[in-house]
């Protein structure tokens, strides 16, 4: 008896899957590579290119913006989305680890409004206006979300006065809009990169449609950037990496009622 034309086609599928299902660690390891290599890349361009650092207003105070900006969005807010992907965070509880989350994220937070002051900074030392190019809308903005995210999910999962039915109906939208301002984050940062380069490279010896030597490594920089968003996002959402008591009691245990 031949076997029904559906049960040949999950047979045919199942290999493709499971050949696509890739492991965890070797995949972490990279990813996090990957964000060091972001980082290293943004400080060479800003070193190297740029001038280097200082806090005096002048354009190496905003070199700044961009080092802290790549830092804290979008690898250290890449991690904090990633921790309950870690073996250990996936088979004990779930508390300690909504800590370290919080505490990831919060450190992100930091450094992007420290990045926020450098180029506030400069422009206001230098008389340029604030806030009226797409970047510096789309920046504020992914900021501005990227608080009221941590402020929500700070009170309603770490703090004991949200009831269990809010924090389970909130937790899908936290996780939506967690994605979302990553994807605001990689965005700000490859239009601020091609931004800043227009303008670094519009009347020198050598323009930017003419690709020197720092247009061709801050584009590469951009496709990192673009490169580590992406496979986060993709780690997110593969099933066999997620947490597999997501809804146990423990996910929803605040910080203030654990036992000591």
């Amino acid at each position: 008896m031949e076997a029904p034309e559906g049960a040949a086609g999950l047979r045919c599928h199942r290999p493709v899957v499971e050949m696509l299902d890739l492991p965890f660690l070797p995949s972490c390891v990279f990813l996090g590579g990957l964000g060091l290599l972001c980082i290293a890349f943004v400080g060479t361009w800003c070193q190297h290119w740029r001038g280097g650092f200082s806090l005096d207003g002048s354009a190496r105070t905003f070199n700044w913006h961009p080092v802290l900006m790549v830092t804290g969005m979008v690898v250290l807010y890449g991690a904090a989305a990633l921790i309950y992907r870690l073996p250990p965070a996936r088979r004990g509880p779930k508390l300690p680890w909504k800590v370290v989350h919080s505490a990831l994220a919060l450190a992100a937070f930091v450094l992007a409004v420290l990045g926020l002051a450098a180029v506030f900074r400069f422009h206001n030392a230098h008389g340029t206006p604030n806030m009226y190019s797409l970047h510096s809308w789309l920046g504020l903005v992914t900021v501005l979300l990227f608080s009221c995210q941590w402020v929500a999910g700070f009170s309603t999962f770490l703090l004991p006065w949200a009831p269990t039915w809010l924090r389970a109906f909130y937790k899908p939208i936290h996780v939506f809009f967690g994605a979302t301002v990553l994807m605001l984050s990689v965005a700000s940062c490859v239009s601020g990169i091609n931004e800043k380069l227009f303008f670094s490279l519009k009347n020198g010896t050598a323009e930017y449609k003419l690709l020197p030597a720092e247009a061709v490594f801050a584009n590469t920089l951009g496709l990192l950037i673009l490169l580590f968003g992406v496979l986060v996002l993709g780690a997110l959402a593969r099933p066999s990496w997620k947490r597999p008591d997501a809804d146990s009691s423990d996910s929803h245990q605040p910080l203030l009622t654990a036992e000591r």
